[in-house]
């Protein structure tokens, strides 16, 4: 009897060894997870301020090539677009970061486990 309790102890303890490794893998990969989301938050910023200047430069361009009487009104179009294009991105980029913040405390309290070895 004494053999097969020095079992189950051994036993016992290689699953909670194989257990604390595997939540180190998984807090790994929730972190790695979070850090792509936070960079893919980031690029989507830039597209929206990258389109926003497009359209803003758009608008400069027509004016300047059409001699036209409504060439302002174009230009004032284009503008107005470039404007809610940022403004809705910078909206979409805050909102987002906000949830990724809020969704960080469900990786677990391992954390301070993973992080000491």
């Amino acid at each position: 009897m004494r053999n097969h309790s020095c079992l189950l102890n051994k036993k016992s303890y290689m699953d909670k060894q194989t257990q604390n490794h595997l939540n180190k893998d998984l807090v790994l990969r929730e972190r790695l997870a979070i850090e792509r989301t936070d960079m893919a938050i980031d690029r989507t910023l830039l597209s929206f301020i990258r389109t926003a200047l497009y359209f803003a430069i758009a608008g400069m361009s027509v004016n300047s090539l059409l001699k036209v009487s409504y060439g302002l009104a174009i230009e004032i179009a284009f503008w107005i677009i470039a404007t809610l294009i940022l403004i809705i991105g910078l909206r979409n980029f805050f909102r987002q970061k906000k949830k990724l913040k809020n969704n960080q405390v469900h990786i677990g309290n391992f954390r301070l486990d993973w992080e000491a070895d």
